[in-house]
């Protein structure tokens, strides 16, 4: 893979990782678009960047990283336990699950249900307003909903703030109550691909690992920060009109011949 198309990818994996629009989806078509092959390395590749998006988020969140809210990181691995067995059951099972039809499906289904999670919120005021009075019930909650991201373009993100919001928290906390799962979700996830294919790749491919781990790193810090700054005083609404809009452009171009499923 050349340098142009690692950036590409990489500043795509940044920007789409933690926002509620399904990373996976975006960089399969965009490597479909750049004319690169879904071989094994390949989506390793895809993975294991992840990382540095992920190691954006520990920046973020570095002064919650601490013994001192042991309390808290009990509950986040309380949400994480859920996908971890689920994971681990169906992870042979997941790749030959996962096709653009069904992505493009679940874009236009998670973009209602951000509409309808909206909706619903505004005649339920939320009852928590930080991560910190985040209960077991929430937790579990959050967890069970983070199941839902193993279906293709559900978006991870997307299903545990959705979770938290129907749960009982407020769009920000739900928002960082997700990423702080995130953490230990995606570590787990990039560390199981890393130690699985790392003898797939020659030297000029690790090379394009780090790149791709720096641009996602640097792309994926601005993008969080961003949707943190509008989840403060915005609603999903814009997103679910995106899954939507995008959504029906993929069930287009997939019935065209234009992207392979």
């Amino acid at each position: 893979m050349d340098l142009f198309s690692t950036l590409i990818l990489s500043i795509i994996e940044g920007v789409t990782e933690f926002l509620p629009v399904s990373s996976t989806a975006h960089m399969i078509i965009a490597s479909s678009l750049l004319g690169l092959k879904q071989t094994q390395t390949h989506i390793a590749f895809e993975i294991i960047i992840q990382l540095g998006a992920t190691l954006a988020l520990v920046l973020i969140y570095f002064q919650k990283l601490n013994w001192g809210n042991r309390e808290l990181w009990g509950k986040v691995f309380i949400a994480f336990l859920p996908l971890l067995i689920v994971g681990y059951l169906v992870k042979d099972w997941v790749d030959k699950f996962f096709n653009l039809w069904w992505a493009g499906a679940m874009f236009i289904i998670g973009g209602i249900i951000f509409i309808l999670v909206e909706w619903w919120q505004k005649r339920h005021p939320p009852k928590i307003t930080s991560v910190e009075k985040v209960g077991v019930k929430e937790a579990i909650i959050v967890g069970i909903s983070q199941i839902f991201a193993i279906i293709p373009g559900t978006s991870r993100s997307g299903a545990t703030i959705v979770g938290g919001m129907l749960a009982g928290l407020d769009r920000k906390s739900a928002t960082d109550f997700s990423f702080l799962v995130a953490i230990p979700t995606m570590f787990a996830v990039t560390g199981y691909s890393l130690l699985k294919n790392w003898h797939l790749f020659t030297h000029q491919q690790w090379v394009s690992l780090a790149v791709g781990f720096v641009t996602a790193f640097i792309t994926s810090y601005i993008a969080v920060k961003l949707f943190l700054l509008f989840v403060k005083r915005f609603t999903l609404i814009p997103f679910a009109i995106y899954r939507i809009l995008f959504g029906i452009l993929l069930l287009y171009l997939l019935s065209k011949g234009v992207i392979s499923p």
